[in-house]
Order: C-alpha cells, then structure tokens, then sequence
C-alpha cells in the first residue's frame, strides 16, 4: 500500500482526485453488474448492503472530513476551531435537502407516484438513476476536496487518508448500482440497459471529484468549510435515505449491524492509512 500511496502522490491533485473517483464509479458499475447473474436479489442481502453503505459514509464523514476540517480550522481561520465545520456541515445538508426537493427522483422499489422533487413525466429508470446520483454528488466531491487539500500539508491531510476515503466510497458504491440495476431488469428491462443505467448514477463523481480538487486548490481558507460541506450533505443522504430504505422491509437488526460493520471497515481504513 505504501508503495500504491508514493506512486499517486506524484500526480497534480486534481489528476488523484480524477483517478479516485474513476475507482469509486467503477465500482458502482461492477454493483451494477450484478445484473448479469442476477434477475433479483435477496431483500435481507440488499438491506444488509445499503446498510453497510449507510456505515461507511457515516465513519467517513467524521473520520475523514469533519475531524480534518476542525483540525485546520486553527491553521487556516480566525474562527473558533468548530467555527467552520459547524457552518460547511449545515451547509451541505441544506443544499442536499434544497437539490432533494427540487430534482425529480424515485428511490428503489417505490411506485413511480411516489417520486420526489419537482413533478415530472420521466421515465422510471431516468428517476431511479437521479436518485442514486444525488448520493454520489457528495461522495465525488469529498473525494476531490480530500486530496486537494495535500498539497497544503497540515497534518490532517494526507494521500492516505484520502486514499483511504477513495477506497471507502468505493466499497459503498457497489451496493448503490445494484439498487438501480436489479430493480430494473426485475421491471423487463434488458440486462444491458439496465447495467448502463446503473453505472451511469456514478459518472457524477469524477465531475464533481475534479471540481472539488480545484476549488480547495484555489483556496486554502475554504478547505475546513469544503470537507465540512461534504459530510454535511453525506449525512443528509445516510439519513434522509440509506437508513429507511435498509429498514423499510423489516429487516432492521439486519440492516443496524451492517451498518456498524460499515462504519467499522471506514473507521479502520482512515486510521490504518491516514
């Protein structure tokens, strides 16, 4: 690992932050894949995975964004120290709660009546594919925003610990382009249609990835308020999501201690490699 971790810090940050994202998408399309073999999957084993997910982004959101962001705080604004991470954590909650209620989606084994955001006749699997997306915005852009701020050295950046980000969203992506795919082959859609639809809910990252890269690159005040930013808007969806579509079907204890695996796997990853 050590070596894998000298190799990309040779690179300009956005061009990490690019590749890592590339990672994570590619893993949403190997979830995605899943459709190949699979015309259903088990209701317990999807719970379990969303849990899982719902563990990671949570363990990753501290570990990995507001605990760095309340470090530099000290180093880069003349706030107090939570003075940032409070202000970019509400912020990206609200945005993603703003985006929620104005971008039509439709999450996973929901009538198409049920979808939310501003009312619209697309169809199923565009809605389904702009739910999952709406995760992944977040997602991109923490991964971009932790390996843009390298470059300023504060000790609570480093090409490990976002590494260890990339790897963490990655195994949290898979579960997201089986929640797409499945349902829709289950639906008649073609195995090839409906992997492309899958996978496409992840091309998302490696937008936002680069931007987020960028913008920290741009300014280093805005670093404690951009990982913040971040995790603000991914608990928004661990909640406001992930959580009541693992327990919707009554598999609850199921779904609880996935999501403490989760959270475990990140936690041991970000402290393991930052």
């Amino acid at each position: 690992m050590t070596d894998i971790i000298d190799f990309i810090s040779r690179f300009h940050p956005a061009t990490q932050a690019f590749f890592a994202t590339l990672f994570t998408w590619s893993v949403t399309a190997l979830g995605a894949a899943l459709v190949f073999f699979f015309k259903t999957i088990n209701q317990r084993v999807l719970d379990a995975m969303m849990g899982f997910a719902a563990g990671v982004m949570i363990a990753a959101s501290f570990w990995s964004l507001l605990a760095p962001a309340i470090e530099m705080s000290a180093e880069t604004s003349s706030l107090p120290e939570w003075g940032p991470a409070l202000i970019g954590f509400l912020a990206g909650g609200l945005f993603l709660s703003a985006v929620d209620k104005i971008l039509p989606h439709l999450h996973p084994d929901l009538a198409i009546e049920q979808a939310e955001g501003i009312s619209t006749k697309w169809r199923r699997s565009v809605l389904l594919v702009l739910a999952i997306t709406l995760h992944n915005i977040p997602e991109g852009l923490a991964v971009g925003v932790a390996f843009g701020a390298v470059v300023y050295g504060l000790p609570a950046a480093s090409i490990g610990a976002a590494v260890a980000l990339a790897i963490g969203i990655g195994l949290q992506n898979f579960p997201e382009g089986t929640a797409v795919s499945v349902p829709l082959r289950r639906e008649g859609m073609s195995r090839r249609k409906a992997f492309w639809y899958g996978q496409l809910s992840g091309a998302v990252e490696p937008v936002f990835g680069v931007l987020g890269a960028i913008a920290v690159l741009s300014m280093k005040p805005v670093l404690p308020y951009a990982l913040s930013f971040a995790a603000g808007a991914m608990i928004f969806v661990v909640v406001e999501e992930l959580i009541p579509e693992s327990q919707r079907a009554g598999n609850t204890d199921l779904a609880t201690l996935a999501t403490l695996l989760g959270f475990s796997v990140m936690m041991v990853l970000d402290v393991s490699l930052g």
